[in-house]
């Protein structure tokens, strides 16, 4: 099957809309770690170092300034089994960024929730437009909410999925102008493995914000 291109919408590649820094120096190419998925050309991105914001994501004031910070709302699906040990399925995020890093390069299948979304819905919907296929019909926990960074916020549903395998990887793909500041687009997949993997491993490898979702599951499994 071709891989996609994720359809225009607000989600984790895709949160700068409007830069905070509002320089007139400012270049509209990518900032760090952040690109703009296929389809969303009428979305601004900056190349500064400065902080973005999207117009749908909730803020919080900063006390004693007079800036604002986004909190985005991701959900991600967190699939685990036991062989007899805890395993988890997780994933290698792909685009230029991530390329030839390990350790702290992985992540549970999420992404942005869609303004009005429910979680649980953006959590596997998610998971489809990633992974390439929809998630197993088991029963989730909904583990509750984890600070993934400093402004952003991860909704996560672990479920029991022993028999899930995946016989192929057919990850969604983005644009990102690349080289930076080229004027280049190219395109790269979302992700560029996923796998099980060992708890103990898992903590090595995934995103340190992503972390906590594994001591809840702990205690809930």
């Amino acid at each position: 099957m071709v891989a996609h291109t994720r359809p225009a919408r607000q989600n984790e590649a895709t949160d700068t809309r409007r830069c905070a820094c509002r320089s007139k120096r400012c270049s509209g190419g990518p900032s760090s770690g952040s690109w703009r998925s296929a389809g969303s050309a009428s979305r601004p991105a900056c190349g500064c170092s400065h902080a973005h914001r999207s117009s749908d994501a909730p803020r919080r004031r900063l006390r004693g300034a007079h800036a604002t910070v986004t909190t985005l709302r991701s959900a991600g699906v967190l699939l685990h089994r036991r062989t007899p040990g805890l395993e988890v399925f997780i994933a290698h995020m792909g685009g230029p960024f991530w390329a030839g890093r390990h350790e702290r390069a992985w992540s549970m299948p999420k992404g942005l929730i869609d303004p009005g979304e429910d979680p649980r819905d953006a959590a596997f919907r998610e998971f489809a437009e990633e992974v390439g296929v929809p998630a197993p019909d088991v029963d989730y926990v909904d583990l509750g909410t984890v600070r993934a960074s400093a402004k952003k916020v991860l909704h996560v549903f672990a479920g029991e999925a022993p028999g899930f395998e995946l016989d192929e990887l057919r990850p969604g793909t983005f644009e990102l102008e690349w080289p930076l500041r080229s004027g280049r687009t190219a395109t790269f997949p979302e992700i560029d493995d996923a796998r099980w993997v060992p708890v103990d491993e898992a903590r090595a490898l995934l995103v340190k914000g992503q972390v906590a979702a594994l001591d809840r599951l702990e205690g809930a499994a």
